[in-house]
């Protein structure tokens, strides 16, 4: 019984680490937030007043700060759970339990959260967004550099932004850049890669996670049985978009991954795996212009 109770205590910090290493808006995580009990997370915000003229008898003329809280609520409440076999596991040396674990984190948990979190951040009213068009070699350095330039413009850090774009145009830029690279490599070793883009670190999305909208599946109705998500009616592909950290709040308020072994399931001799999130994302309100999105016509 202790073999196996270890073995399921293993498993935890193995998924939170598959979650990090699969998830490709973890980078995003910068905002604190206070925990209001319930459904409600709340993030402080300040407002300042300017300079004033200083006066040379009376001194320094009185400023204000505003602190208020911004209340948001979360939405998305998710989860699944599986059943192993105990002798289904044993034959396979434990592989079957782990792995099933694992590629569910990897092929579903990660995905979806990144293609909501993307769908919600581009689907927000006020962000910057360029018309949507389809980009080839000799227009996505144009379509990045007024990208930076409208950050730039609307006072975004530059320090921290990152570029999320697709594979495909990620390729396009590669090409459009390549007579501007030069990197010093043997005959048996080419590396055409490019990390970042004027100072912004670049993470590639699949085109499956980078739409303007998604539709979740609940998991019971007919036709939505095998849960997840799919593209919304009428979502646009996503070219690229440009994030700063401090523009987005990522709130996983509860994330809970549940194994049990089978000494410890009351209702079969199985490895039982459950796993739920309760989380949302939102683009703070004071910070909107932080957010920069490209998308296909």
């Amino acid at each position: 019984m202790s073999n196996s109770i270890a073995l399921a205590q293993k498993y935890l910090p193995m998924l939170d680490e598959i979650y990090q290493f699969a998830s490709l808006t973890s980078p995003l995580d910068y905002n604190v937030v206070d925990y209001s009990g319930g459904n409600v997370v709340k993030i402080f915000k300040t407002s300042l007043q300017g300079l004033a003229n200083y006066d040379r008898n009376s001194g320094f003329i009185d400023g204000s700060v505003t602190g208020s809280w911004e209340t948001l609520t979360l939405n998305r409440d998710r989860a699944r759970s599986f059943i192993i076999d105990r002798m289904d596991n044993d034959e396979t040396l434990d592989q079957a339990f782990g792995s099933l674990a694992g590629e569910f984190i990897r092929t579903k948990v990660a995905p979806e959260i990144d293609a909501y979190r993307f769908a919600t951040y581009a689907s927000t009213s006020g962000i910057s967004a360029a018309t949507p068009a389809t980009l080839t070699a000799a227009t996505i350095i144009d379509a990045i550099d007024t990208a930076v330039l409208s950050m730039d413009e609307n006072e975004v850090p530059c320090e921290g932004r990152i570029l999320f774009i697709t594979p495909a145009n990620y390729s396009l830029l590669k090409k459009a850049t390549a007579g501007m690279r030069f990197a010093p490599v043997s005959e048996s070793d080419i590396n055409t890669n490019i990390e970042t883009y004027d100072g912004m670190r670049i993470i590639k999305v699949p085109q499956g996670r980078f739409k303007t909208a998604i539709t979740l599946y609940d998991g019971s109705t007919s036709g939505q049985t095998d849960g997840g998500y799919v593209a919304a009616s009428g979502a646009k592909d996503i070219n690229f978009m440009i994030i700063h950290p401090s523009a987005v709040l990522q709130v996983p308020k509860h994330t809970l991954p549940r194994v049990f072994s089978p000494d410890e399931n009351q209702k079969a001799d199985a490895w039982k795996f459950d796993y739920r999130i309760y989380h949302d994302a939102f683009v703070l309100s004071n910070k909107l212009k932080g957010v920069y999105l490209h998308s296909k016509a």
